[in-house]
């Protein structure tokens, strides 16, 4: 049995977990506005150890550099609405990496309805 797929656009958006906008957490104002822009979903994952731009590592076992960890949001919806997305991106995340990549989503059972619903 073959599964059908749907083409989509995932947008991860890597930010420190104290970086802030609005006075909320940078991740945070990322998701509000993306579910404000009806975008199909966004999930918030919190790395254990990364560095960036600054070359600071940043990880979990040192309690000094606990507090300021690499976060990742991450987008799923069409390429056309993940795009239009990307001008709200831009004016909130002036450090920061911003990458594109494309991938399919698995349908699931019962889940169009449950959208559909208001229970998704």
């Amino acid at each position: 049995m073959t599964t059908s797929t749907t083409d989509a656009l995932r947008l991860t958006v890597l930010v420190g977990e104290c970086d802030t906008r609005r006075h909320r957490p940078l991740y945070s104002e990322i998701v509000h506005r993306a579910h404000a822009a009806g975008l199909a979903g966004a999930s918030v994952f919190r790395g254990i150890e990364g560095f960036g731009a600054s070359s600071l590592v940043h990880t979990s076992r040192l309690l000094s550099l606990s507090e300021d960890m690499p976060v990742a949001v991450v987008v799923v919806d069409t390429e056309e609405r993940v795009r239009a997305f990307l001008p709200e991106v831009d004016a909130l995340v002036p450090e920061g990496l911003v990458f594109l990549e494309r991938c399919e989503i698995v349908p699931r059972p019962g889940r169009d309805d449950a959208v559909r619903e208001g229970r998704g």
